[in-house]
């Protein structure tokens, strides 16, 4: 079992559980579940957003959010992050609001012939 995410620190509001593939984990210290949550500067447990989430793996987690987000910081097109099932493209997008202890799980679609 791997450490808990530097994240996962009192004070913080809003845990949010960013479910990596094994292709990802590489990028987040070999974590496969980073437990993010957004400070007091993100608002409150009810209006946390993806948007939110994507800022602080800019910060903590940069290589992650290069291998999610592209350079106008938007989810790549190959990658599909999903609440509750949900992709969030057919939500709200990066606007998404996040419920407290919820799962973004990050799937990358996979090419081939």
């Amino acid at each position: 079992m791997s450490a808990p995410s530097r994240f996962d620190a009192p004070g913080r509001t809003a845990a949010v559980g960013l479910v990596l593939p094994a292709a990802l984990a590489d990028a987040a210290d070999g974590q496969r579940l980073l437990a993010l949550r957004p400070g007091s500067g993100h608002g409150t447990a009810g209006d946390v957003t993806v948007a939110d989430v994507l800022t602080l793996l800019q910060v903590d987690f940069p290589g992650l959010y290069r291998r999610i987000c592209d350079e106008t910081g938007r989810v790549r097109r190959y990658v599909n992050l999903y609440l509750d099932g949900e992709d969030i493209r057919d939500l709200d997008g990066a606007s998404t609001v996040l419920p407290d202890r919820a799962e973004l799980l990050v799937l990358q679609s996979i090419a081939g012939g």
